[in-house]
């Protein structure tokens, strides 16, 4: 999400280099490219005009700090603006109240509901810890029970259970009371959607809220549909009394409209971004981290927490232990190590949240992509377990059999040998003076990073 926006306000930022100061000449055409790239990326008028005369009004006449470029300064207010027009800060779910806490989640079909449902579950389940039932009251659309079971099977929570022709008041104040019995913290609710706003469909959504009283009512919207979004995200607003809204398929999205309006049209805040059809794929709004993947400055505190939550510690702890005694790391120890960057969402995934990636040339993000890793991955599951071990092992005859086993080429085994053999030279340098030694070969690592493979601009 966001790709073109960031790429046109980078641009912009540069052409402001070499200024001594943000003067309303010199920043006049700065904020029309500002505006021309808002509108391209689907942003509902009312929200470029509001945002654009926010940003002239702070930014011309600012001086510039003897740390700070005139560009470095725009990015300041913009970023700081950006933030205010998606909601400052990230607003929690609101679970406080008597056991169980009803969530309703409401929104048009097609839109991901039923998955945002489980997601959801999940979310609330490892994170903090909840017990969680989940029930469809979408007695309309074929399958949509059985969708939601076997969600809630995959994800680990409770499932009542409901029928096509039944009652969905009914329904849902059959799963409140079982969700009572069963001690439940959590009860959410998925509706039936319809392909447009329409009058029933308002009028037994409206039926379900009064039934049931839910602490959050949550609008669920495809980012894709850009500001159209946010309208239909307002005529819910105006028929029920939402606490907030989930932005489905932002991976799909590139542009980012629908979560720079919402929140403006609507006055409801954006809780969740939604990418993705796995469930783990749900993850907190966090309007400063947006505003500033917006601009180009990664997001590293969603990073560090993906890795905190993804990241196998008794592995990492293994490994680490391996390093530091100067064990021998072997293939396996490899594949492990990439499986566990496709855990964290991949190459791709990282990619997004990491600083000035959205300047590089689209040659060189398009090349970035998780075949590789997963290419790797089949060729070492390929190998006997001697192998694996023993990399040495691998001579002709042998890297034709992986090859064959992976279908790659031998070709692609040797590389693969090659990058482990760089990786374990790398771990017995990193090994060497212990502990203080790894983190402080790790620490000139990181310093050195600025020029990954020659592909990514130094920092500024």
């Amino acid at each position: 999400m966001f790709e073109s926006l960031s790429q046109r306000l980078s641009g912009t930022v540069q052409r402001l280099r070499g200024r001594g100061r943000l003067t309303e000449e010199n920043i006049q055409e700065s904020l029309r490219e500002v505006r021309i790239a808002l509108l391209e990326a689907d942003v509902a008028l009312p929200v470029v005009q509001a945002l654009i005369a926010r940003v002239k009004e702070r930014a011309v006449g600012q001086e510039v700090l003897t740390s700070l470029s005139p560009g470095q300064a725009l990015v300041k207010v913009v970023s700081d603006e950006l933030t205010a027009v998606m909601g400052e800060a990230n607003e929690q779910l609101n679970l406080a109240t008597q056991p169980p806490a009803i969530v309703l989640m409401a929104g048009l079909q097609g839109a991901g509901k039923t998955t945002t449902v489980a997601k959801l579950a999940r979310l609330l389940k490892e994170r903090q810890k909840k017990k969680v039932m989940v029930v469809s009251c979408d007695v309309y659309r074929p399958n949509a029970i059985d969708q939601l079971q076997t969600l809630a099977g995959q994800v680990g929570v409770n499932f009542f259970p409901s029928q096509a022709g039944q009652d969905p008041v009914a329904i849902a104040r059959a799963a409140v009371e079982a969700a009572r019995r069963e001690l439940c913290d959590v009860l959410i609710v998925d509706t039936a959607g319809r392909l447009h706003v329409d009058e029933k469909m308002m009028e037994e959504i409206k039926a379900l809220h009064q039934a049931i009283s839910p602490i959050e009512t949550l609008f669920t919207v495809d980012a894709m549909t850009g500001q159209d979004a946010a309208t239909t995200a307002k005529a819910f607003a105006e028929a029920l009394p939402l606490t907030g809204v989930v932005l489905t398929k932002t991976d799909g999205d590139a542009r980012g409209g629908a979560a720079l309006s919402v929140r403006h049209i609507t006055g409801k805040p954006i809780k969740f971004l939604g990418a993705g059809e796995k469930t783990d794929a749900l993850e907190p709004f966090h309007p400063d981290r947006v505003a500033q993947r917006i601009l180009g400055m990664g997001d590293v505190l969603s990073l560090v927490e993906e890795v905190e939550r993804k990241v196998d510690r008794d592995k990492a702890q293994k490994l680490a232990k391996k390093v530091v005694k100067g064990k021998r790391f072997d293939l396996n120890d490899m594949r492990e190590q990439l499986e566990q960057m496709v855990n964290m969402g991949g190459l791709a995934g990282l990619m997004d949240k990491l600083p000035g990636v959205s300047g590089l040339p689209d040659a060189v993000k398009s090349k970035v992509n998780d075949g590789e890793v997963r290419r790797m991955i089949a060729i070492i599951n390929s190998m006997t377990k001697q192998e694996r071990r023993h990399p040495d092992l691998l001579k002709g005859s042998r890297k034709a059999r992986v090859a064959r086993g992976s279908g790659t080429q031998p070709a692609d085994v040797n590389r693969l040998l090659k990058q482990h053999m760089q990786m374990s030279k790398m771990m017995s340098k990193l090994g060497k003076g212990g502990g203080k030694g790894l983190m402080r070969q790790m620490r000139g690592a990181m310093k050195g990073m600025g020029g990954m493979g020659g592909g990514f601009p130094p920092m500024r």
